[in-house]
């Protein structure tokens, strides 16, 4: 993955707008902006790349962005931009539509049709996260693209909160991520888009079959993890959550380095660990901790804990607390 960081403060103020504006054209396509903040703008954005896809955090005061035929005619990289509002709404018009999303919904734009956004509140600046994809990557239709324009795309329930879920994780945990893992990320974040775009639009015979697996074993691990407290987290009642037979279930962890069983063990373990070393927990003991993540026996907690770690609960506790000042 590939980062760079901009920030209005290290530019001169007179400069800022402008070179803002020229940042956000190459980052998604050539714009016109417009803002009442011109003499006093301030905005941070980060880049985040990997293979053809681009992750744009950013903070900015309220600008309104023209895109006209003329600016496509000269130059489309021909991508779907999709927007996350994390503070403050997007109103866009497209032609008949006038849209409207904030924290709830994603923001859907096409680079090859012109368009007027208007962002921010008031004098609020505006906080989100772009995302960049070529359209030749996506299952994707000039009529496909019209009836996604048209709708809400959610971004708290089903597949729209699995993207958000990665858009803001890859955001915060970019420094993580080796270059190695550029094509994993990318192929991610292509299923989680396809999937959305095709749940949207009825239309689950555009994902191909391993674009299917990939996001419905991606469903699973979110469940599991939302899911981590209950003692009755086991493999058929995970297939039955998403209509699927516990054989399909586990066919879908065949490949992956954990199975089903291991991989919620794991996870339990691993919440555990970091209670544990959370010194506002000391008031919590051991049985309560396992059971917080779904623990039901405690003799076979301490053993598997200790298989994990090398550390007696007990110990690791005790080790981690006293290194805390």
């Amino acid at each position: 993955m590939i980062e760079t960081v901009f920030q209005t403060d290290s530019v001169p103020k007179e400069d800022r707008f402008d070179m803002w504006q020229e940042l956000v054209s190459r980052t998604h396509a050539p714009l016109m902006l417009e803002s009442t903040h011109k003499t006093d703008f301030r905005a941070v954005q980060r880049i985040l790349t990997f293979g053809e896809v681009t992750i744009w955090p950013t903070t900015f005061k309220p600008v309104h962005f023209v895109r006209t035929p003329r600016l496509i005619r000269a130059s489309d990289p021909e991508t779907v931009h999709l927007s996350l509002p994390l503070k403050g709404a997007l109103r866009g018009v497209h032609g008949d539509l006038d849209l409207a999303s904030g924290p709830d919904a994603f923001f859907l734009l096409d680079s090859s049709r012109p368009l007027r956004v208007l962002s921010g509140d008031g004098d609020l600046a505006h906080t989100g996260i772009g995302m960049e994809i070529p359209k030749a990557v996506l299952p994707l239709t000039r009529g496909k693209m019209d009836a996604l324009m048209a709708r809400q795309l959610p971004a708290s329930s089903g597949f729209g909160a699995l993207l958000a879920q990665f858009l803001r994780r890859t955001s915060r945990d970019a420094a993580c991520y080796q270059s190695s893992d550029a094509h994993r990320l990318s192929t991610l974040a292509v299923d989680l888009v396809s999937a959305l775009f095709a749940h949207t639009l009825e239309d689950h015979r555009s994902l191909t079959p391993e674009a299917h697996r990939r996001t419905l074993l991606l469903r699973v691990r979110s469940f599991i993890l939302q899911h981590l407290h209950n003692p009755a987290l086991t493999p058929p009642m995970i297939a039955a959550a998403h209509h699927v037979s516990v054989s399909h279930l586990h066919r879908l962890f065949q490949e992956e380095e954990d199975t089903v069983a291991a991989f919620i063990r794991r996870q339990r373990l691993e919440r555990v660990r970091l209670d544990l070393a959370d010194s506002t927990s000391s008031s919590r003991s051991l049985q309560q901790i396992a059971a917080r993540w779904g623990f039901d026996y405690y003799v076979s907690f301490t053993r598997a804990f200790r298989s994990c770690y090398g550390l007696t609960p007990h110990d690791y506790r005790h080790i981690n607390q006293s290194l805390t000042p």
